[in-house]
């Protein structure tokens, strides 16, 4: 099994450029990342090209403090769709896989159609992966996105080859439960895993979801891309990795 380093939890002490070159040494297969924009592209190709580590993805801003995503806000249609061809812009100049639109905080059909054709648009604007993710009621209260089958149901309505789900065991874990069972139902808009312990949002070594059990189930339905360590390692990264050797046996 290939694993990507998610950097906006991993290494978040050090530059982006450095922290892409931290995980190469560390032994990830890949990269993935929140926000990079603050970052020259330049100095994130770089330190790819030196590492030969994929960027599997990034995410569209959050917006204004407090806010987590423009996308399902109505009346911001304007800044959304700046949003995404930021994003876009970012992918293609670091050769990113994927890009995760952002919802934000909002409820309701108006909601629910402005995203719709945000992620029309952003679908139609370039042919790179388009992610969507649920996220949990615990951390994030108010997000538009909350369900696994409420992503789906988008997903069949925007009806583009390029928008898929981002499966991510914690948020399922915490909100749905039984992640391998619902990972499996899903598997035919999967576009990227994501993975921390529950419900802490650690390493993947202890808590609630038996990762041994999940990584194998993930490797015997088939799964040949990486899947993404996102969890926040409480203190030095390199101290939280023992977990790694094992997983990449799977």
């Amino acid at each position: 099994m290939r694993i990507s380093a998610n950097l906006g939890f991993l290494w978040s002490d050090r530059p982006l450029p450095e922290a892409i070159r931290a995980a190469g040494r560390a032994g990830f297969d890949a990269v993935e990342c929140h926000w990079p924009y603050e970052v020259a592209p330049a100095l994130v190709r770089d330190a790819l090209e030196e590492t030969g580590l994929p960027m599997l993805g990034l995410n569209t801003i959050r917006g204004e403090e407090g806010q987590n995503g423009l996308c399902a806000l109505p009346g911001r249609e304007a800044d959304a769709k700046a949003s995404i061809d930021d994003a876009i812009d970012y992918a293609n100049s670091v050769d990113a896989g994927g890009i995760h639109v952002m919802a934000g905080f909002s409820d309701g059909a108006e909601a629910h159609q402005t995203f719709v054709e945000n992620l029309k648009y952003a679908a139609g604007a370039t042919d790179r992966m388009i992610l969507i993710e649920p996220l949990n009621r615990h951390d994030a209260p108010g997000y538009f996105l909350k369900t696994t089958d409420q992503a789906r149901s988008i997903i069949e309505e925007v009806s583009a080859p390029n928008i898929k789900l981002m499966f991510d065991c914690y948020h399922v874990g915490r909100t749905e439960g039984d992640v391998v069972t619902r990972l499996k139902d899903l598997l035919g808009v999967v576009g990227h895993i994501q993975f921390a312990s529950v419900p802490d949002r650690g390493a993947p070594d202890h808590g609630e979801l038996n990762y041994d059990a999940i990584f194998r189930s993930i490797s015997e339905i088939g799964w040949s891309r990486p899947i993404g360590a996102e969890y926040k390692p409480g203190g030095t990264t390199e101290k939280t990795l023992d977990w790694l050797s094992k997983a990449k046996r799977f």
